[in-house]
């Protein structure tokens, strides 16, 4: 029999839907005959506001978990982003447990975190462990890669994010940005043939763009650059993730597709995916991609108006740097031309002719896999070549 008074209880952080669903599978249906375990286990829900319905989906469908004390639910506008460090904080204000168990599956703590998987992939390479030199991990939003401090994901402890993966890992761990990754990726095995004036767009959940000046990437001063999705380029009233308003990525990114075509289609208007977004499971990028491919018209007409906006403000940074290479990259570059000749179309429109005669558009070669090449260059270019 289990002494409640001994045993330390555990919070289980969750800032995921999905996941939260998954969870709900394995609970007893009967939650009044499992007080026991009641009292050593609660889940704490962490939302941020970025799913449209999710109040009332949680109040429709997990009333008894909340009413038994289960679930706790915790919901805040102060920042619209699912950030982990965040969660962590907010699950042990709430919970104030012994222990704390994240079950995000991009967090980077906990026993089933990213490092713990990291280290099974190693397992599994039929490799000696004395060659791996150096790893070198991708991670979005703002990440400085000289520090290894990462400022936007993953900031949960006070030391850099890569001190806290090396002695996770026993190996030597660097970070940068997941767009200069892909963008460096793109320069070293991907479509460039010579160019050194190279601007790399990545149109994924949010949107980045990777800068190379003359051969070498461009970082800023303190790898901060790149922060294309956050100009202020509309006068609308949807929060960015980044908590301002009229952010570029609010109407051109994967987000600002997701958001669109289920606003859409709740309107009356017809998708594939009509029927798709009825169900308990959310509706993910890559289904919304998927249609696009097969020649859905309404997602293709979203894609179409997001690959114009986006062409406009492309259309300014030909008229800065004057680059030789545009690669448009991420999630929505696998769309391929429904995506670039509407951005190629905004260019011609509101570029300087003269200017925009100098850049050749096309899509990513590496598409999914820029970032992966990206990581094994920058790794090696870390530990050979001193930091980029």
């Amino acid at each position: 029999m289990i002494d409640n008074s001994q045993t330390p209880k555990i919070s289980f952080c969750i800032t995921c839907k999905n996941r939260l669903y998954q969870i709900k599978k394995t609970l007893p249906q009967n939650l009044e005959d499992n007080r026991r375990l009641q009292e050593i286990v609660e889940f704490v829900l962490v939302d941020f506001g970025s799913t449209d319905g999710l109040r009332k989906w949680i109040s429709d469908n997990f009333k008894h978990e909340i009413r038994s004390g289960y679930l706790k639910y915790f919901y805040t506008e102060e920042m619209v982003y699912w950030h982990a460090s965040i969660a962590k904080n907010t699950a042990h204000m709430l919970a104030q447990n012994d222990i704390l168990v994240n079950l995000d599956c991009d967090n980077y703590t906990g026993s089933n975190g990213g490092w713990f998987v990291i280290l099974q992939f190693i397992k599994k390479v039929d490799i000696d462990n004395d060659k791996i030199l150096n790893i070198n991990i991708n991670v979005s939003g703002r990440v400085n890669p000289e520090s290894g401090y990462s400022f936007s994901q993953f900031n949960f402890e006070e030391r850099p994010l890569a001190d806290v993966l090396s002695e996770r890992l026993g190996y030597t761990v660097t970070i940068d940005n997941d767009t200069r990754a892909m963008t460096y990726g793109e320069y070293m095995q991907g479509c460039v043939k010579g160019e050194k004036d190279i601007i790399f767009v990545n149109v994924s959940w949010g949107l980045g763009i990777g800068i190379i000046i003359d051969g070498k990437i461009y970082k800023g001063k303190s790898g901060f650059s790149g922060e294309f999705g956050h100009i202020s380029a509309f006068d609308n009233e949807i929060i960015c993730h980044c908590g301002k308003k009229g952010c570029l990525e609010t109407e051109a990114s994967g987000s600002a597709l997701h958001r669109t075509l289920l606003e859409r289609i709740k309107k009356g208007e017809n998708s594939i995916l009509s029927e798709r977004i009825n169900m308990e499971n959310p509706l993910t990028l890559d289904e919304i991609i998927a249609a696009v491919n097969k020649e859905d018209v309404l997602c293709i007409e979203i894609v179409e108006e997001i690959g114009q906006k986006l062409g406009k403000q492309i259309a300014g940074l030909i008229n800065i740097f004057n680059p030789e290479l545009v690669i448009i990259g991420g999630t929505l570059s696998l769309t391929g031309d429904y995506i670039t000749q509407p951005i190629k179309t905004a260019v011609r429109k509101y570029s300087l002719n003269l200017v925009n005669k100098d850049s050749v558009i096309t899509t990513s070669k590496l598409k999914d896999k820029a970032g992966i090449v990206g990581a094994c260059m920058l790794a090696r270019s870390r530990m050979f070549e001193g930091a980029n």
